[in-house]
């Protein structure tokens, strides 16, 4: 009989953990991400689980989001251990290159989606982000694996699992939105459920169809509020999924396991809570985003206890993350010539959806697409319907592609034309709601801004790689705690007073951290900088698992955490553009341990919430 756990220790013995060492098998691991989570709003007020499992285990009190600051862009560096130059989930929506089917065909897919996904791993030869994931890892090296939770980031983990080699290594355990849901047409949404995994959810009175957000997911319209209730229903339902079922079968299993819970609270109640309806106070901070955060830390806690119940909390390593920090939306503009027009569903005055993607058509006086909505024109007084838009050219061949995320957006120049970079950075350039540009390399050196590769985004994606990243300015609105009332200008649908992310902010940067288990030291603060990036490695590190990397942007393990293992040197520093004709510069303040670098804010000094050039 083959060793089952022989793929499992190919890595030499130094890359173990000291406890791991002792095992005859790998201890398990129980990745919980709670969505968007600020590092400051961990209370034992708020959240008391989340305080107590920081206190008492490891606290990380440097933590780092990967740039941009986004959930699937989070998702793709825990799941592989690399950055975003590796992994080519540069935000949340990108050109992904082609009409991607599951996305009406836009050019411009939302990849919070199991569809979306399915479609650009088949159009990338079968991984859209080309990297090995810990997960599919550990369950080709027959242990048991789950990921649970938000659509989109939990897939992500395994998303190449529809496609296992063979039923002999086992099946990835998929639970999130779309489970047991259908379309229009009949055909399921979500990755089916094994008829085991049926079973025993039937037995034990759980539904085979995911319950659905209800009033948690209605965000409001311009002028009526949006959820004043937390996403509670739906997050029950996952967390009744993995400790009535999941937990007990791989405790029955008898195998090491690797289970992911991505907790959509707090991150969709802060961006649909109606508590601040056009206002930037209370802006995230009020009531219905407090029960958000406290239905995060309910589901941890129902957890922890199941693990308890289970008896595998003594050979279990659970590691709490947030994908991103989180701000209040503004949607105001001086400069914007999208602000000066009027609109049937914008307050006057303010940012429309799509902004950037009309000022850049208009300081053009090239024609714009909207390719979530079939491509049609955007005509004068309208914007476009996701914020997305092709610029120019036309809808086969468009001179410019503008991705719209929230905090930051991506400007893809298929052509790549150095001449018309500089055009498009320098109608951002005016516009007061930028802080910092990213460019190309490959489009030349260009005033005011920093190489793409500043930020380490660019590395062997395989996905079209942005010609031009856009930081949008932060601001706080005063509190005691900065980083706790964080402001930007926000690309979004959503309205002012609501939640976004996706900025080169520390409030967007920093996330939650914390470790315990039996690999972990008690009562330990981490004050060396750590990523998203890390934890995918440090996951690996665990598990015993020697995971093949393609591309050089990888994480670092987070050895000082273990027992018996030192905190190692860091150093901070900074990158500085030549000035442009603005009189910006773009400015990235990092830290780095070996080399490894980690990015605390960047943009236009005065701009970025959190920016300090170290002068």
């Amino acid at each position: 009989m083959k060793n089952p756990w022989k793929l499992a220790f190919l890595a030499p013995p130094f890359l173990l953990p000291v406890a791991a060492q002792a095992q005859t098998q790998p201890h398990n691991v129980l990745l919980f991400v709670a969505d968007g989570l600020r590092p400051g709003m961990v209370t034992p007020q708020t959240a008391p689980t989340m305080y107590a499992l920081e206190h008492q285990g490891v606290r990380f009190d440097n933590t780092h989001s990967m740039f941009p600051t986004f959930t699937t862009a989070n998702a793709s560096a825990m799941a592989t251990g690399h950055k975003l130059g590796d992994t080519g989930d540069f935000s949340n929506t990108i050109d992904a290159g082609f009409q991607v089917p599951g996305a009406g065909k836009s050019l411009t897919p939302f990849l919070e989606s199991d569809p979306v996904l399915g479609d650009v791993d088949e159009h990338f030869e079968g991984d859209y982000m080309n990297q090995e994931t810990v997960m599919r890892a550990a369950r080709l090296a027959g242990m048991s694996t789950a990921t649970i939770g938000k659509l989109g980031p939990a897939l992500i983990f395994d998303h190449t699992s529809a496609n296992a080699e063979t039923q002999s290594v086992g099946t990835t355990i998929v639970v999130d939105d779309s489970t047991g849901t259908l379309d229009k047409t009949g055909k399921k949404i979500g990755i089916p459920l094994t008829p085991e995994m049926q079973q025993l959810m039937t037995a034990a009175g759980i539904p085979l169809t995911a319950t659905p957000r209800g009033a948690n997911a209605k965000a409001g319209t311009f002028n009526t509020p949006g959820t004043l209730v937390a996403n509670g229903a739906q997050q029950t339902y996952f967390v009744d999924v993995s400790t009535k079922v999941v937990l007990p079968l791989f405790k029955q299993r008898g195998k090491p396991f690797m289970m992911v819970f991505w907790s959509r609270d707090p991150d969709g109640t802060q961006h649909n809570q109606g508590d601040s309806l056009n206002t930037l106070t209370p802006g995230i901070d009020g009531p219905t985003s407090l029960a958000a955060i406290a239905n995060a830390d309910h589901d941890l806690s129902a957890l922890l206890a199941a693990l308890k119940a289970q008896g595998l909390d003594k050979t279990t390593d659970v590691i709490i993350t947030s994908d991103h920090g989180f701000s209040t939306i503004s949607k105001q503009s001086k400069t914007s010539f999208a602000a000066t027009q009027s609109y049937g569903d914008v307050v006057p005055h303010f940012l429309p959806v799509g902004f950037v993607a009309l000022d850049i058509a208009h300081g053009l006086d090239m024609p714009l697409l909207d390719p979530d909505a079939k491509y049609a024109p955007v005509p004068a007084g309208g914007h476009p319907s996701h914020g997305d838009g092709l610029i120019g050219g036309s809808m086969d061949q468009p001179k410019v592609v503008v991705a719209a995320n929230g905090g930051s957006d991506l400007v893809y120049l298929p052509d790549g034309d150095p001449s018309l970079a500089k055009k498009v950075v320098g109608i951002l350039s005016h516009e007061d709601y930028v802080s910092g540009l990213f460019v190309s390399a490959k489009l030349g050196k260009i005033p005011g801004t920093l190489p793409i590769s500043a930020i380490d985004l660019q590395g062997s994606a395989v996905t079209p790689v942005p010609s031009i990243v856009v930081n949008f300015r932060t601001w706080s609105t005063g509190c005691v705690t900065p980083l706790t009332c964080g402001v930007e200008n926000a690309d979004t649908g959503l309205q002012q007073g609501q939640g976004m992310h996706g900025s080169f902010s520390r409030a967007d940067t920093s996330t939650i951290g914390g470790a315990t288990g039996p690999d972990f030291k008690t009562g330990f603060v981490d004050k060396a900088p750590t990523s998203n990036a890390d934890i995918g490695k440090t996951m690996a590190y665990i598990l015993g698992l020697h995971v093949p990397d393609t591309g050089k942007l990888v994480g670092r393990v987070i050895t000082e955490a273990f027992t018996g293992s030192k905190t190692p040197h860091w150093t901070k520093g900074w990158e500085v553009s030549t000035t442009d004709a603005e009189g910006h510069k773009t400015v990235v303040v990092t830290q780095t341990v070996g080399t490894e670098r980690y990015f605390d804010a960047a943009g236009y000094p005065g701009r970025t919430l959190g920016l300090n050039a170290g002068k």
